[in-house]
């Protein structure tokens, strides 16, 4: 039995997480939303189905988007004016071999691609696609000489070719890199992650010599790596490079870089292992889909296929450039470079773009065009959020009395533990619940503004209680703190020179509405959400609509496929509070360095 899941636009949603992050499995089953006989559902769905079928006859030009996130593929048909007609999702495989190391398969998510794109386009008339856009995390892939999957573990599993974004295996390499103080670095906010790919790189060579660094014939970032499978051409996308490689739009490869770490072998090729031909997103690869690419993905051979984006600035791209014109918000009238797109899921990124340059110490970039052609990017982040969430809700002695009650009542997990804080809640506002718990997130080191892996998560304020009210509190606790660490990220881009006014937030937590009042209330800032839940993939759509040639440019097919839903703002009365909470919020990673300090001189 196929894996993959339709949804169709017009059927009901869940605004739970989506993904267990460790399984890929769905962590909530879908529930009904009420007692219907077989036969009402049956209606019911012929009903929709019947409706969607006339929507995409009665298509105009559209173009599929493709998602690989962290743990799910997704794929969406679009039409011209960015809605989703029909969207799919399909889990793919993670492994976690060792603490820290994740690692996932190149053919599963082609396969998912595939087999996603398949259902979205099911019954299209095919005339009427125009063109393909792919975004994924910034995950490295490795192929030999001949494109075949290479082992990235000492298990020499080739199905295995791929280490995750979020893999910290390469510490020891990047805090070498970091010690060059390269000219590089102040591209990357001063410091490199451990999530970028040259620490990655120099953990191959290091640690797998002769398996698979001296056999490898490409390194690609996922998103490069899905067009080169639609298209056969090796070309890069200038957002990965820019990204999370050293490149520079201006500049291109530093050679005097790769040689000062360690990785002088790619300077002698002249870059062909990791990329010397580079592409604007959105720009159109070779000559369109392959026919083996065509008949794997259900689509035309040769339409259009984009230059591709990694999965957060697809995001944003899909967000950011929403005309605001009658919805009373601060950047209305105002430059794009007053707003910040922050894309939440496992992880949450916080994409800003400013005219000129602006360095920020803790944030990666500036980078050239790397979302937004013509503008600079910084990207603040945090590296578990929605991960961080599921942990602590799942990990709590309460949570099988959760899952039972949700169950009962028809609703997810955190749906229903939204309603049970506004149970306990009494006279006072939700967010005050946590007066004296508090919660530092950094579960998976800080990756802005402090750019510090080895910072760990703290909660203070724990009783013996161990039932669902305590369970709700520490998730709203939470929230709370992860709102605060976008604070931190936004105060520290402002501190630099970013001008920002106002949040626009897509992503799987964006559908959390206790989610986005916490990050209205902690950064005093209005949020707009999308009108469309999956602005990721109608960015990916935006890319195939620029690659077609139906838009001018990446601008004009922002400004008309990016349209905006519900506004949240900020209870502007609860503001002493938040203040209070983000001192003490400040004074946890103040105490834990003290703490650290204390130890390290026994």
């Amino acid at each position: 039995m196929s894996r993959c899941r339709i949804q169709l636009a017009g059927s009901p949603r869940d605004c739970s997480p989506q993904r267990s992050h460790s399984t890929g499995q769905t962590s909530e089953p879908r529930q009904k939303r009420g007692a219907f006989s077989s036969d009402v559902l049956t209606k019911r769905l012929f009903s929709v189905l019947l409706k969607m079928h006339s929507k995409k006859q009665a298509l105009g030009k559209c173009y599929v988007g493709v998602d690989v996130g962290s743990a799910s593929v997704r794929a969406a048909l679009v039409d011209e004016f960015g809605t989703v007609v029909a969207h799919a999702d399909q889990p793919i495989q993670i492994w976690e071999p060792h603490p820290d190391h994740y690692e996932q398969s190149s053919a599963d998510i082609w396969a998912a691609c595939c087999s996603v794109t398949k259902k979205v386009v099911s019954g299209v008339d095919a005339s009427r696609i125009r063109g393909v856009g792919f975004d994924a995390t910034c995950s490295l892939v490795v192929v030999d000489k001949q494109f075949q999957p290479l082992a990235v573990n000492c298990e020499g599993q080739n199905c295995r070719n791929v280490i995750m974004w979020m893999d910290h295996r390469a510490v020891s390499q990047v805090e070498r890199i970091n010690a060059t103080q390269h000219r590089v670095l102040s591209y990357v906010g001063g410091v490199m992650s451990v999530e970028m790919q040259p620490p990655k790189l120099l953990w191959l060579k290091e640690n797998l010599k002769e398996s698979c660094w001296e056999k490898a014939g490409y390194f690609f970032d996922l998103p490069d790596f899905l067009s080169w499978k639609a298209t056969g051409v090796t070309a890069r996308s200038l957002c990965t490079v820019v990204c999370k490689w050293t490149y520079t739009a201006d500049g291109g490869w530093d050679d005097s870089f790769w040689k000062m770490i360690g990785l002088e072998d790619l300077v002698k090729d002249k870059y062909e292992k990791i990329g010397n031909h580079v592409l604007s997103p959105g720009e159109p690869v070779g000559k369109g889909l392959t026919p083996e690419a065509a008949k794997d993905l259900g689509l035309p051979e040769g339409i259009a296929v984009a230059a591709s984006l990694i999965d957060a600035h697809a995001g944003g791209l899909g967000v950011i450039g929403a005309d605001v014109k009658g919805h009373n918000l601060p950047c209305e009238n105002q430059p794009i470079t007053s707003r910040v797109a922050m894309i939440c899921g496992t992880s949450s990124c916080h994409m800003g773009v400013s005219e000129t340059p602006i360095f920020v110490p803790g944030v990666w970039g500036p980078y050239f065009s790397a979302m937004v052609p013509g503008l600079w990017l910084n990207e603040g982040g945090q590296s578990a959020t929605g991960k961080l969430i599921d942990h602590v809700v799942r990990g709590h002695v309460a949570f099988p009395e959760l899952q039972s009650k949700a169950a009962a009542s028809a609703h997810s997990i955190y749906t229903y533990l939204n309603s049970h804080l506004d149970l306990i809640k009494k006279s006072l506002p939700v967010g005050f619940l946590t007066v004296d718990l508090h919660v530092w997130p950094d579960f998976h080191g800080n990756r802005s503004p402090l750019t510090d892996l080895t910072l760990k998560g703290m909660v203070v304020g724990l009783t013996l209680s161990r039932g669902l009210d305590e369970l709700a509190l520490i998730y709203l606790a939470t929230i709370q703190a992860i709102a605060l660490g976008t604070r931190h990220i936004l105060e520290a881009m402002e501190a630099a020179g970013h001008r920002i006014n106002t949040l626009f937030l897509c992503g799987g937590l964006s559908k959390n509405p206790l989610f986005v009042q916490m990050h209205a209330d902690i950064t005093g800032k209005p949020v707009v959400l999308s009108k469309e839940v999956e602005s990721v993939l109608v960015g990916a759509a935006i890319l195939g609509a620029c690659a077609s040639g139906d838009f001018a440019s990446i601008q004009e097919a922002m400004a008309k496929m990016g349209k905006i839903g519900k506004v949240v703002q900020p209870n502007r009365e609860h503001k002493r509070f938040y203040d209070k909470k983000y001192e003490v919020f400040l004074k946890l990673v103040e105490h834990q360095r003290e703490y650290r300090s204390i130890m390290n001189s026994c």
